[in-house]
């Protein structure tokens, strides 16, 4: 047995093969989903090696991509179609929760913000902030009054005590998180708010309307309409799994958005329209994108839809049945369910980058290899989108489904450790041979993570630019 201290607390977590690792993740993450237990015990794990971090990430990674494709199984079982099971690769796995193309001709990947990372702070502490958008940057650079040059915000930010730098910037607006131990995250009044929360939380919505749409043996959510309103990146990577079984993806952005690292990423499989939901033209193409499609996946914050005449009962008479899948950073109550969260930040604020450190015996907070809390909740929300499918082809009935960060993090910090130590490498994992178009030029990509026989993985639609295509359904002519 290894003794682990979690959210301040020891317990005693077995040590488990690296299958049975992420066998053990899968089912406690199938009984989060409100799964019928059965079916997941059939998945098989192939591969072996871990990439090196205090905590499991390949094993979750191996998991919660396994989770959502067991959903797309059981979608299959349900409508009398055999229930095929899907094998995943861990090497794979944890690939795909990384960069998943290699350019061909010489075009580089985007980097973020310079200004992005970790600065000591006055008091010896570490504060992390996100820079790569202007929406961040502007605001706390302004509060910082100095330049957008890294030494210039060191300077700064090495004058402040740690929770002094956290809570000015997070008041003017910025994305940042000071580092803390799980002792101190532990006292938090945000963990004290979220503490025992749902890591996927579920609402059935009594709202029905008859449905024609049945899935198909080979491209389970062909006919499925999703509408995509999420940024970076534990909602795109959701939308970018459904994608991947054939569900039609249109994703929204306000005018004038872009991303620093471009769309090659997170518009796979989709396509990608603008439009002002701030104006009566706006609001008017959304409730009729709404009216006709079949899942609703979004992060926004409580009340921002409401104030954009977008709320919850817009919504449901809208589209009665409606599937919503939603995703938060910090949880969706207590004092820091408003703010602004990433990853990073997450990882930071509860004590992951903290026992990392440690792990590692760094001098400064270390993050995952990977970035697993966005890879894994993305997984997790689509796993529970098509839930929400097989709930509706059963009964009629909408559901809306939530899941946040920081429960995704406290899930991966209570998880047994991977029994097989050895270090896997990444460059191990297969590339597929044929190029593929991507915003920025072509490339390799790597080879898909899960097989479900019969029912192939890979996306209709390369990756576009924003705003390339019109707000409107491509498929008019399906439920």
């Amino acid at each position: 047995m290894v003794a682990e201290a979690i959210g301040g607390k020891a317990m005693d977590i077995p040590e488990l093969g690296d299958s049975d690792a992420a066998s053990a993740q899968l089912s406690e993450l199938w009984g989060r989903l409100h799964g019928e237990p059965g079916i997941e015990n059939r998945v098989t794990f192939t591969g072996a090696g871990s990439v090196p971090s205090r905590y499991p990430v390949t094993a979750f990674a191996s998991a919660s991509i396994a989770a959502a494709g067991v959903a797309v199984s059981e979608l299959l079982g349900s409508a009398g179609l055999p229930d095929a099971v899907p094998t995943v690769d861990r090497t794979r796995s944890v690939a795909w929760f990384g960069r998943v193309n290699r350019p061909i001709g010489g075009w580089q990947q985007a980097e973020g913000n310079t200004l992005t990372g970790e600065y000591p702070t006055a008091d010896g502490r570490w504060l992390r902030m996100q820079m790569n958008y202007p929406q961040h940057s502007v605001p706390v650079l302004r509060a910082l009054d100095c330049a957008p040059d890294r030494a210039a915000v060191a300077a700064r930010i090495a004058q402040l005590a740690g929770q002094e730098a956290e809570d000015t910037l997070a008041d003017a607006g910025g994305a940042v998180a000071m580092a803390r131990s799980v002792d101190e995250w532990a006292e938090h009044p945000q963990a004290a708010a979220v503490a025992g929360a749902p890591l996927v939380d579920r609402i059935v919505d009594t709202g029905e309307r008859e449905h024609t749409w049945r899935p198909l043996a080979d491209r389970p959510l062909a006919g499925i309409r999703v509408l995509d309103m999420t940024r970076v990146l534990a909602g795109p990577m959701a939308t970018r799994f459904l994608a991947s079984y054939g569900a039609e993806v249109l994703r929204i952005d306000p005018p004038g958005y872009d991303e620093p690292r471009g769309s090659v990423l997170v518009t796979l499989g989709k396509r990608c329209a603008r439009v002002d939901a701030k104006t009566p033209a706006g609001r008017a193409t959304l409730l009729g994108l709404l009216a006709d499609c079949d899942v609703f996946v979004h992060g926004y914050r409580d009340g921002v839809l409401e104030r954009l005449g977008l709320g919850a009962e817009a919504r449901r008479l809208a589209r009665p049945g409606l599937i919503e899948a939603t995703l938060t950073a910090y949880g969706w109550s207590g004092p820091w369910r408003d703010r602004r969260g990433f990853d990073t930040l997450v990882e930071m604020a509860i004590g992951m980058a903290v026992e990392n450190q440690r792990w590692a015996r760094s001098d400064a907070p270390q993050l995952l290899p990977v970035q697993a809390l966005d890879h894994g909740t993305g997984h997790l929300l689509a796993a529970a989108a098509i839930r929400g499918l097989t709930h509706r082809l059963a009964t009629g009935e909408g559901s809306r489904w939530r899941c946040s960060l920081v429960g995704t993090a406290s899930h991966l910090m209570a998880s047994a450790p991977d029994g097989d130590t050895r270090p896997a490498n990444l460059e191990d994992a297969p590339w597929e041979k044929l190029p593929v178009a991507t915003p920025r030029g072509p490339a390799h990509r790597l080879a898909p993570p899960i097989d479900i026989p019969g029912a192939p993985q890979y996306w209709d639609r390369p990756g576009e630019p924003f705003g390339s295509a019109s707000p409107v359904w491509a498929r008019e002519d399906l439920d």
